[in-house]
């Protein structure tokens, strides 16, 4: 059905400005001399080179576990659903904060696993695996939900003819459900990757802020905040083009499986 043209466009027009105004005052404030000066701060690409290298790990971990975990949740009898369901949905409405604090009290030191992880000489609380674990737990939720949905989407019935014709459970996830759950898969990734790009929170708490080791692109915007406006207006575009990017990207495989 075809949507019906709206009578009163000005009822959409507030909340259009009130997503747009944040957007306008970045750019009217940004100095782009100053922007382009940056470009050649080493402190910028060290923030820059961090979020994409843990990023890129985290959406791996992401992927290799998460894929999974999507589709048994879409074709298969899991034990435990519903729990598992509302743990995704919790862990995607989770504060940061309290993201990062859980984080901490499992793997710090003193934590669930720090005596084991201690013992086989690991340390997790502010290192690079620390910005990596904050970033797959804020971001695997939203990758598993959306792959999920994807899978969700495919005809029940290919996937009863394929165990008809002598297919296993691997051959049938492998060779059909994953070809045909490609778009749903990648725009579920270019959004996870996003979330993971744009994570402050839990990363500051679980990591910390160290230059070079865990100092993403966020929590060099927060410092410059305070000690250089200049370099933080020069990360929030960066991050912003990545994140347009990522959403770019999602808008594309943002289609019906065929």
């Amino acid at each position: 059905m075809r949507p019906r043209r709206l009578a009163a466009p000005w009822i959409v027009l507030p909340y259009v400005a009130f997503l747009v105004l944040p957007f306008i005052g970045l750019f009217w404030r940004a100095d782009f001399d100053s922007v382009a000066r940056g470009l050649m701060d080493r402190a910028v690409w060290s923030a820059v080179g961090v979020s994409l290298s843990t990023s890129a790990v985290s959406i791996a971990l992401c992927l290799l576990f998460g894929l999974p975990m999507a589709y048994a949740l879409a074709h298969a009898r899991v034990p435990g659903q519903r729990l598992i369901d509302l743990l995704i949905d919790l862990a995607n409405v989770m504060p940061p904060a309290v993201a990062g604090l859980a984080l901490l009290f499992a793997f710090g030191r003193r934590g669930l696993l720090g005596p084991a992880l201690g013992f086989l000489g690991i340390t997790v609380p502010f290192t690079p695996i620390a910005v990596v674990l904050a970033q797959w737990f804020v971001a695997g939720p939203l990758f598993v939900r959306t792959a999920t949905l994807g899978f969700r989407s495919l005809n029940a019935e290919l996937f009863e003819q394929a165990q008809i014709d002598g297919a296993n459970r691997w051959q049938t996830f492998s060779a059909i459900a994953v070809p045909m759950a490609v778009p749903s898969i990648l725009g579920g990734l270019a959004l996870a990757w996003a979330r993971a790009l744009g994570e402050f929170g839990a990363t500051i708490l679980f990591a910390g802020n160290l230059s070079g080791v865990t100092q993403t692109m966020p929590l060099a915007i927060y410092i410059g905040f305070e000690q250089d406006l200049s370099l933080a207006i020069t990360l929030a575009l960066i991050l912003l083009g990545l994140a347009a990017v990522a959403l770019l990207i999602a808008r594309l495989f943002d289609r019906p499986t065929a």
